[in-house]
């Protein structure tokens, strides 16, 4: 089974990656607003909802075979935005019988990822947490075979901590622009000789086995 190649899924990503391709214009735009002073140098939640900060379609398949290739179940996200991750992981749960937690804070997105889940034909796939997700994951109980941590680079290591308890052997941590400066503490956190992981960093992307 290969949820990934369904038209409705592809139709939904299609236009994710279309719109998503346009955000190194809003960043120009962005920066230029900020030079003459029409936007302050913080870019605070409510001020990133236009930005779609999504993962490309080759990074959106790796993230899909490396699910299937563990046969990861029990997912959780960090950081939805419009849901082009939450998509790639959400085929990959249903093709592995399995189902995704994620997780978003800004609320049009969150409104938004709603309607492309239902239009993807993945929402009984995934369950959507609005809010802090220190605070909207604070309460989970299950194991966790695959986190993906793609939101708020300061928060990585924080829900790393919150999670481990729930990442048995074997489990796969993924976390994206792990280049930013403030995932500094995450990565070496996961590369230290007792953190009780396997690290490798492709690119931006850190890869981490719990041992």
């Amino acid at each position: 089974m290969n949820t990934l190649d369904d038209p409705q899924l592809q139709t939904v990503l299609q236009r994710l990656h279309a719109a998503a391709a346009d955000d190194a214009a809003r960043w120009a735009a962005r920066r230029e607003q900020q030079a003459i002073g029409q936007l302050p140098q913080d870019e605070g939640l409510v001020r990133m909802g236009e930005f779609y900060l999504a993962v490309s379609p080759d990074e959106g398949r790796l993230l899909y075979l490396l699910a299937r290739a563990t046969r990861a179940r029990r997912m959780v996200e960090f950081g939805a935005s419009y849901g082009v991750s939450t998509l790639y992981l959400g085929a990959a749960a249903r093709d592995n019988g399995g189902h995704l937690v994620t997780t978003e804070a800004h609320p049009d997105k969150c409104r938004a990822l709603r309607a492309n889940l239902a239009q993807a034909g993945l929402a009984d796939c995934v369950t959507l947490r609005e809010g802090d997700a220190l605070q909207t994951l604070a309460d989970r109980t299950e194991p966790v075979d695959l986190l993906l941590l793609d939101g708020w680079k300061s928060l990585y290591l924080p829900l790393l901590q919150l999670l481990r308890p729930r990442l048995g052997e074997g489990a796969l941590v993924l976390a994206d622009n792990v280049d930013h400066a403030a995932a500094q503490d995450y990565v070496a956190a996961v590369r230290a000789p007792d953190s009780g992981f396997l690290t490798h960093l492709m690119g931006d992307l850190s890869v981490s086995v719990c041992l």
